[in-house]
């Protein structure tokens, strides 16, 4: 009998790594109310110089100062923010931008800049949305003081940077960001979460994160599936905040 119980205790250890081993690991995070203002600020680094380099090779070109052909409003429409001497600008009210092309792991390069008005949270305020539901924040940081998952670098309502670097209002700062999507079941339950890294002005400020589900306001909504490729969209969030250079390289070979 003794026997017994053991083997069938060491079937139920068993059966329950296989079902964690399956289940994805979604963190919690529990410990810190969504846009709590008790939640440390990050470290300021101040980043070292600005450089522009030209896209790799096997890079998309999703925007190079000159055009906004891979581009629309999220209607269809064609894009009616500013295009300016190499850069584009929020035309405010206009809406949000999204590319025409829909992707889903990527390697994004996008330069921005804000403009030299408001605080907290109304001061250059936008957001990069990969796959159009996951975001990475776009403001300006810089002696600027907000709550630490809304701060530029954050990856917005889920983490705030590990440290903030960012530059001036007006002056060009970079994102590179690495983005894994989520996989679904064919049920739509979750297989695998997404995971980002973001380097911000060449500093690593998120790394290989897992994110509990899509950005919200006020909100952690959980995961919902979708396509596995989606557009990116650029946020209208009714500032003229400025972006160029911006490029991806496609890590999903099939798509």
């Amino acid at each position: 009998m003794q026997k017994l119980l053991i083997l069938f205790a060491a079937a139920l250890l068993f059966t329950h790594s296989q079902t964690t081993a399956q289940t994805p690991a979604v963190p919690s995070l529990d410990e810190w109310e969504i846009h709590d203002l008790d939640r440390p600020q990050p470290v300021v680094v101040t980043p070292g110089e600005m450089t522009s380099a030209p896209p790799p090779s096997d890079a998309i070109v999703l925007f190079d100062g000159t055009h906004f052909d891979e581009w629309m409003h999220a209607n269809g429409d064609a894009v009616k923010w500013h295009l300016r001497d190499g850069y584009m600008e929020v035309n405010p009210g206009t809406g949000i931008i999204q590319t025409k092309r829909s992707f889903g792991d990527v390697q994004l390069h996008i330069e921005w800049a804000t403009p030299n008005s408001g605080t907290g949270q109304d001061s250059g305020n936008s957001g990069v949305y990969l796959m159009s539901t996951y975001e990475v924040q776009v403001l300006n940081s810089f002696e600027n003081q907000t709550y630490p998952d809304g701060q530029a670098a954050s990856l917005y309502g889920q983490y705030p940077p590990l440290v903030n670097a960012s530059r001036p209002p007006l002056e060009w700062q970079s994102y590179d960001i690495v983005f894994s999507r989520p996989h679904f079941e064919e049920d739509g339950t979750l297989k695998k979460p997404a995971r980002v890294t973001v380097f911000h002005n060449g500093v690593l400020v998120q790394d290989n994160v897992i994110l509990t589900g899509p950005s919200g306001h006020r909100s952690r909504p959980p995961y919902r599936a979708h396509e596995d490729a989606l557009p990116i969209f650029l946020q209208d969030h009714s500032e003229p905040t400025r972006f160029r250079n911006i490029w991806l390289r496609n890590l999903e070979a099939d798509m």
